[in-house]
């Protein structure tokens, strides 16, 4: 005799074993609760089970080289413009980027490192899939995420005046989601905080819906031997010393030019640095063609031109209106001046604390975060406030 869908159901699921015996199976028993919420929203629960499955991270793949190579080889894959070690193809029915980078490190140390940055996982991440080694390179291979660098959104050198960042809230949005992502870098993954060390407005995807923002890279220099973990939780260099820590002239700190450890607060230097480029659409430096006899070219620093348009100010100093008249001027022109004034000259002092010469001046990502965010409210507020009305209809008939 065929049972009903919903005693089917039930018989599937076994009830749970209850330290009170029999007295606990009465009509409200999990049976009962099973099945009413099984014959009401069964569709809407398998919905809500496969989405959490997929938000879940994988655990960690160590690709057959040849897979990878097969991957990068096949005429479906493409290699992405901005770099020429980067490839975008289909591994294991996924859509994958797979990045190479010079392997400096133990390979036995790959399985232990490669667990301890899979686990991590956060909306503001690009999800790491796995990696694969060879002789001399290591290929890191992440989940594809749909949109456009930041870099390329701020900056399109076919037509400069155009961004799709024209509103400052979406502006805003992007470094409430890159604090947040680099907070959680630095304070909770792999195992208690680690290091980004590859922090630049490339390095940032954004979406083209909603203009969320997910950090890229995470984990590259890590896996790839570059920095070591020691007793101080700080990362530094291998012991190798034909170790070259990679980076972009304009986002290093000063010590890790020098060539001192690599630590958060040289990550919070390179965060600094982006968000005076998200504020002020310009790159990092500059060269311009100097005045004079002798015309050569001068570099400009991003750095440089907010402190003077700030000047000497600290985050709770008064605003005064010499001030406001020069961060107007240096935000970027494309927002047509619909932005709060006051609120943009916060993060920019915020930005440039974050961009101290000395490492022990920079404040950390949770502060950092959390001013963020308090400025991302008040810009929603003055948003909601200037916005325009959506209930006024106009009518042409006669009177």
């Amino acid at each position: 005799m065929c049972r009903r869908r919903g005693d089917a159901l039930v018989a599937s699921h076994p009830r749970p074993l209850s330290s009170a015996g029999a007295s606990n199976r009465t009509a409200s028993s999990p049976a009962t609760v099973l099945l009413s919420a099984t014959t009401s929203s069964s569709s809407g629960s398998l919905s809500s089970l496969s989405t959490l499955r997929a938000s879940l991270p994988d655990p960690p793949t160590l690709f057959p080289l040849p897979e990878i190579s097969a991957a990068v080889s096949s005429p479906l894959s493409n290699r992405l413009s901005s770099s020429s070690t980067s490839w975008r193809c289909s591994l294991r029915s996924r859509d994958a980027v797979i990045f190479q980078h010079p392997f400096l490190g133990d390979p036995d140390d790959l399985p232990a490192r490669l667990a301890t940055v899979c686990k991590s996982h956060h909306k503001s991440l690009v999800r790491l899939l796995g990696a694969s080694l060879s002789s001399n390179h290591v290929y890191l291979v992440y989940d594809f995420a749909p949109g456009t660098s930041l870099s390329a959104c701020l900056r399109n050198p076919r037509n400069p005046e155009f961004t799709p960042l024209s509103s400052w809230i979406s502006r805003m949005q992007i470094a409430a989601d890159f604090a947040q992502g680099l907070d959680y870098i630095h304070h909770h993954a792999a195992r208690g905080g680690s290091v980004h060390n590859r922090i630049k407005s490339s390095a940032v995807i954004v979406s083209e819906t909603s203009f969320s923002a997910k950090i890229c890279h995470f984990g590259a220099a890590f896996l790839a031997g570059e920095i070591r973990p020691d007793s101080s939780s700080k990362m530094r260099r291998s012991d190798s010393r034909s170790v070259r820590i990679d980076g972009t002239i304009g986002y290093l700190a000063p010590e890790v030019i020098a060539g001192n450890c690599v630590t958060r607060k040289s990550d919070v230097f390179a965060f600094g640095v982006v968000l005076l480029e998200l504020i002020s659409g310009e790159e990092p430096l500059k060269y311009k063609l100097g005045a004079g006899r002798e015309r050569g070219y001068e570099c400009v620093s991003l750095i440089e031109t907010a402190r003077e348009a700030v000047g000497s100010v600290g985050w709770e100093d008064d605003v005064t209106e010499e001030r406001i008249v020069k961060v107007r001027r240096w935000v970027d022109r494309r927002l047509k001046d619909s932005f709060p004034v006051e609120v943009a000259e916060k993060m920019t002092v915020l930005a440039l604390r974050c961009v101290e010469g000395e490492a022990a001046k920079r404040p950390g990502m949770s502060w950092v975060e959390g001013k963020i965010s308090q400025l991302f409210l008040e810009s929603k507020a003055w948003s909601e406030r200037f916005r325009a009305p959506a209930d006024i209809s106009a009518s042409f008939a006669p009177r």
